[in-house]
């Protein structure tokens, strides 16, 4: 999974209104508002194309937002005139993922999600901690930026605190876990521990050739400014705490929250990027995954010789020590070993590698105990930012070794590093095409990667190989689970069924991870979607190139543009496979 702060379609406005109207749009006209309208908006694009730090946060007002959707109305009209018929395939590209993006976001900025801006582990208080806490300051000015930013974080606060106050008014609210999830993590910050808050880490390490001078009076600048903003932090808990909590919601899933089914049904369109994929379906195909990777685990089992039922293999893995790391360093020291071992192999299953390295780090400790097992984080090579890859280091009990071969090969290669990072490489392109995510795409990748470090024979043991499985089984209870709570009505425990059951995932990840769908509806069932169709486009390639097949072609195909919605990726494979093909007729 990639970390990125939730973001709610009102975080991209201004008052301004863009005239974004033209007699007789073409494409370059039409990309070309698009870039001066994310410029507009966003005040970190902004200062990214000025070649300087961001100094505020976005307007998240509902008046902005009426405004920003007036826009990109505007803008999807004048694509939909633009005339397709003589593009290029990254012309086409270009139209494709634009009207992605546009569609994507009128569609969901008609449900007013701005009323509820957190998930559970993600949310306005995580991202306004992560952009901070991996500022880097390379001058004077640079910082005096930072410092005006962190003293923007009380009234950025205030207006999401207005935002899920209308959420209140209008039954827009979350429900308990993953509310009470956002407040554990804003009782770790305390306004009289202002060094050890991420929001001082930028000025840890400030640039030499700043004066001892001007260095001390930023450095409390700094102090004083973060003192407000986690004062400010420490009102937001507050808040949900007293007004917030009393009107949580008891069901887990989003059936009793306004147009619930029409909501649900436009997230799960939103990341699987197939409109057609229906809640039954998903849920249908979540079945079929779940009694099909089963079959393979029993195979496993027996293989190990384990005499005892699957729910006694389960808790074997559960609880045997030999399965988890004594301290965080062991667990580190493994998960950077995996990693060593896949970038050993990358080089035979890819022909372009990105410039772009990566590390190992730990989960922050501050959002550790309800965060994900891993996640990965991306790096910025022009700012000087390796790519990270997360581990969680919180509760060793709950973190089995044999998981972490597959879960390396998701966060950091041949996952989402590489699928990232080459993206991020992507020259002669619009802006928005180095930052496009899918999450069908994306996530697709992560798990697809997930199989083929099986190929690069990274899976050494059979609980390795079953931990890869008990994984893939995750994302598929996934699929049930997520259409559980938010098409049919189930509570936490029937969702949570299907993870204990059949998964060897240890009950605290099963209860973190559960809490994440309850918060973050139709986000996971994209990733076994996506998988699925990469293995099938995998397949026919095989299939229909025979000997001529060439991994390494293949998988640079599937990531060179960039993320895809599926139908274009399907596209573009049909396409290569077909031409590659021709090629090799012609020899």
């Amino acid at each position: 999974m990639i970390s990125f702060s939730i973001k709610p379609l009102a975080l991209v406005l201004v008052a301004a209104c863009l005239p974004l109207a033209v007699a007789d749009p073409a494409l370059d006209d039409v990309i070309e508002s698009y870039e001066a309208f994310e410029l507009k908006y966003s005040p970190s694009a902004l200062a990214r194309s000025e070649g300087r730090l961001p100094d505020a946060w976005p307007d998240v007002s509902p008046e902005n937002q009426a405004v920003w959707l007036a826009d990109l109305e505007a803008m999807k009209a004048e694509l939909d005139e633009v005339d397709t018929a003589d593009l290029t395939e990254d012309e086409a590209i270009n139209r494709d993922i634009l009207d992605a993006i546009l569609t994507g976001d009128i569609t969901l900025a008609g449900f007013d999600d701005s009323r509820l801006p957190f998930t559970g582990d993600s949310g306005f208080h995580t991202s306004i901690l992560f952009q901070i806490s991996n500022t880097r300051i390379a001058d004077a000015e640079g910082a005096r930026a930072t410092i005006r930013r962190i003293e923007a974080i009380p009234e950025y606060l205030s207006a999401h605190v207005e935002n899920m106050k209308r959420g209140i008014e209008t039954g827009f609210v979350a429900y308990t876990d993953p509310l009470e999830t956002v407040i554990a993590a804003l009782e770790t910050l305390d306004a009289d521990a202002v060094k050890e808050s991420g929001l001082y880490a930028p000025f840890e390490s400030l640039p030499k050739q700043i004066s001892e001078d001007e260095r001390a009076s930023i450095e409390a600048e700094a102090k004083a400014a973060i003192k407000s903003a986690l004062e400010a932090f420490e009102a937001v808990e507050t808040f949900l705490k007293d007004e917030y909590r009393p009107a949580a919601r008891e069901q887990a899933g989003i059936v009793d929250l306004p147009k619930a089914q029409e909501y649900y049904k436009a997230v799960v369109a939103y990341h699987t990027t197939l409109p057609e994929m229906t809640p039954e379906m998903v849920h249908e195909l979540g079945k079929s995954e779940v009694a099909r990777i089963r079959s393979e685990m029993d195979e496993i089992i027996q293989e190990t010789g384990f005499e005892g039922s699957f729910a006694e293999f389960l808790e074997f893995l559960r609880t045997d020590p030999q399965f988890y790391a004594s301290t965080p360093e062991e667990l580190m020291a493994v998960a950077a070993r995996f990693a060593k071992d896949l970038d050993f192999q990358m080089p035979r299953y890819f022909g372009h590698l990105p410039r772009l390295p990566y590390g190992v780090e730990p989960v922050p400790a501050s959002i550790a105990p309800g965060y994900t097992t891993g996640r990965y984080v991306q790096g910025d090579l022009t700012e000087g930012r390796a790519g990270q890859y997360w581990v969680n280091t919180h509760a060793l009990d709950q973190r089995p070794l044999y998981e972490l071969p597959s879960l390396t090969a998701h966060e950091a290669v041949p996952g989402h590093h590489q699928q990232i990072a080459v993206a991020q490489e992507l020259e002669n392109v619009p802006g928005f095409r180095q930052d496009y995510y899918a999450t069908a795409f994306g996530e697709g990748w992560g798990l697809y990667s997930e199989t083929l470090a099986g190929e690069m024979g990274l899976y050494k043991t059979p609980y390795e190989r079953f931990g890869k499985l008990s994984y893939e089984m995750w994302r598929a209870c996934r699929l049930v689970a997520d259409t559980g709570l938010h098409w049919y009505g189930w509570s936490r425990e029937e969702a949570e069924a299907c993870f204990l059951e059949n998964s060897a995932l240890a009950p605290h990840n099963i209860k973190t991870e559960v809490t994440r769908y309850i918060g973050w509806p139709g986000q996971a069932v994209a990733y076994k979607i996506g998988e699925l169709k990469i293995k099938e486009l995998r397949a026919l390639a095989e299939d229909e190139l025979g000997e001529d097949f060439d991994i390494r072609a293949f998988h640079d195909v599937v990531l060179e543009k960039g993320a895809l919605p599926l139908k274009l990726l399907e596209a573009r494979v049909r396409n290569w496979i077909a031409e590659t093909a021709a090629g090799q007729a012609s020899e």
